[in-house]
């Protein structure tokens, strides 16, 4: 297990599934952990925050940086996406991330559009799923292929993304992947606001609008002891104040199942929210308790 400053190793960006995988197999002879941080790049201090949990945890540390096209629909710009790599490798280089895997989209997909995929089920088509159909497909294909790539025996994941979180763990218990799935709580600003790569989409007006998902999951912990339905009218009175956002959902659901809990439900659930503000939009969840 890692834990100490490495930051003087040099970082190696990989492109190749080869490459990577003959890389990992020397660290493996002399007896190296791996643990793998997934992501699609334009990293920030929620991302480095899962990188510090991955070298706490193993002894070799993998960064995949891919903008997946899997997860993109049609109505969705796929050329938007930020892309800094060389942003991302300086901001890891400083944390001692060894490797990073930066592959292109013909790596990962030779042959165009994967014939095989992950299917993410019912849970899949709710919430985010509804407003981006296939997304979660895309993402557990892409998962799955890195795990495959990697072979970690740590992934690691933000709380932030809660429904990504539920399907991934989902999908590993199915599929009995031997793989160890460890989530960090979401990394927020001062102001409570957490931390996005889309973000960075926010003009300084959008961006205190955009307080109000914080606000509102607040409003709903602070009135969940008198049950779902208070905790959703308050939830959404906080919306009713801010005329930038335009609320897409807000669900309290039960964290073992994702789905809705019952109007008498009682005991620890999971409140998510998603909204557009301007042209962006922003997703955000909380645990809190139903009394």
């Amino acid at each position: 297990m890692s834990g100490t400053n490495n930051a003087t190793a040099a970082t190696r960006v990989v492109s190749t599934i080869s490459e990577l995988r003959g890389l990992l197999a020397e660290r493996r002879a002399g007896g190296a952990s791996v643990a793998l941080v997934p992501t699609m790049g334009a990293l920030h201090d929620g991302h480095l925050a899962l990188v510090r949990r991955a070298r706490d945890l193993a002894d070799l540390v993998v960064v995949s940086i891919f903008v997946n096209p899997l997860q993109f629909g049609p109505a969705e710009d796929l050329d938007r996406y930020p892309r800094t790599l060389d942003a991302d490798v300086a901001a890891l280089a400083a944390l001692g991330v060894e490797l990073v895997f930066a592959p292109s989209a013909t790596e990962m997909y030779p042959d165009g559009r994967s014939s095989t995929s992950v299917v993410a089920g019912s849970v899949g088509g709710l919430y985010e799923g509804a407003s981006r159909p296939g997304h979660f497909d895309g993402m557990l294909t892409v998962v799955a292929k890195l795990f495959n790539i990697v072979a970690p025996e740590f992934a690691v994941f933000g709380q932030k993304d809660a429904q990504q979180v539920f399907l991934v763990r989902r999908m590993v218990r199915d599929l009995d992947v031997p793989i160890a799935i460890d989530v960090v709580p979401t990394v927020r600003e001062h102001d409570g606001l957490a931390l996005s790569s889309r973000n960075r989409f926010l003009d300084e007006a959008a961006r205190e609008t955009a307080l109000v998902l914080s606000e509102a999951l607040g409003a709903a912990a602070d009135s969940a002891g008198e049950g779902p339905a208070e905790a959703l009218a308050e939830a959404a009175a906080a919306f009713g104040d801010h005329d930038g956002a335009e609320l897409d959902y807000f669900v309290i659901v039960d964290p073992e199942t994702l789905l809705p809990v019952a109007g008498d439900a009682t005991g620890p659930a999971l409140a998510i929210v998603a909204a557009r503000v301007g042209v962006t939009r922003l997703i955000d969840n909380r645990t809190i308790q139903l009394g």
